[in-house]
């Protein structure tokens, strides 16, 4: 299967990113919250139609955070390839950037299996904490 693979652009949030999270069951969180305001990641698509998109936050230090992995739950033929090809192109982005760690929180379990597939390792089980200022 050929993708295509691209930044998040301004439109995604609202056009694309925001029903996936809700059709999954998920409240989206706000745009100001994820990295660039929203087009700090990737999205793959099949020809053009949007399969699956991904954030990745750069820190302070030699650590970035793949974060806010969602997918069009609609789109079956090929999600799980769409996915690894996301998770590499995020991971090539950090070493790129010359990042020593990946960091990623996860509960779906076949998304983690990924993630272990492609040599992270499990941490310890956590509890996700935000505050609101």
């Amino acid at each position: 299967m050929e993708f295509n693979i691209r930044k998040l652009n301004p439109s995604d949030y609202d056009d694309v990113l925001v029903g996936w999270w809700k059709d999954w069951g998920w409240q989206a969180p706000a745009k100001d919250f994820l990295p660039e305001n929203g087009e700090g990641g990737l999205m793959v698509l099949d020809k053009d139609t949007p399969v699956c998109a991904g954030f990745l936050y750069i820190t302070n230090s030699s650590v970035a955070w793949v974060e806010w992995i969602i997918s069009n739950k609609n789109y079956e033929k090929n999600r799980a390839e769409a996915l690894d090809l996301l998770l590499d192109r995020l991971i090539l982005t950090t070493k790129k950037l010359k990042m020593k760690y990946v960091f990623a929180t996860n509960d779906n379990k076949s998304l983690i299996n990924k993630f272990i597939n492609k040599g992270f390792k499990k941490g310890s089980i956590t509890t996700e904490l935000i505050k609101v200022l």
